[in-house]
């Protein structure tokens, strides 16, 4: 068994492309999930409190997030009464263990 450090990233723990971007959907979309779950909606209620289609809140609910922007998201929990506060912090990547060398 090898025991590996994580980055905080899954995606990028697993080479993923865009791992900050596909990281940050997924804490927007399990937002999302949460305030439906709270609300105790369907993805049909949901539909009908916000005018979010229906088919967005299945997709999420799948984790299916290639057709969502970061903006589209903020917006859903803006219908949602969410009120989203962002920050970056922009640094150096971390050196992978096996020396993998930054992009270029």
């Amino acid at each position: 068994m090898e025991i590996v450090r994580s980055s905080g990233n899954i995606y990028r723990d697993l080479e993923m492309a865009e791992p900050d971007l596909r990281q940050t959907k997924a804490i927007l979309a399990a937002e999302i999930i949460k305030s439906v779950d709270e609300h105790g909606w369907t993805v049909r209620a949901a539909h009908e409190a916000t005018g979010v289609p229906a088919a967005d809140f299945s997709r999420l609910r799948n984790a299916n997030l290639a057709r969502f922007t970061i903006e589209r998201l903020v917006n859903i929990l803006g219908h949602l009464d969410r009120e989203v506060k962002m920050s970056v912090a922009v640094r150096p990547r971390m050196a992978h263990a096996e020396g993998n060398h930054a992009r270029q």
